[in-house]
């Protein structure tokens, strides 16, 4: 009964913490900030399409395919 009671709380400290983490964040005011995450947002969608696996492989997955890098 102690196990479970340690457990429990230890995952009410964990959701605490994550509340409390994501409440502090703040969204960037300055026109700077909203540059920086835009040209993340950007950087990100293009590493997608550049690193797809139809890029990479010229091919979708496929079940049977067993060439593994």
């Amino acid at each position: 009964m102690i196990e479970l009671g340690v457990m429990f709380g230890l995952m009410g400290v964990t959701a605490v913490a994550l509340i409390v983490k994501l409440l502090r964040r703040n969204r960037t005011e300055n026109v700077d900030g909203l540059l920086i995450e835009q040209a993340s947002r950007v950087q990100a969608h293009n590493n997608r399409v550049t690193y797809s696996s139809t890029a990479v492989h010229n091919s979708s997955p496929t079940a049977r395919d067993y060439y593994r890098p």
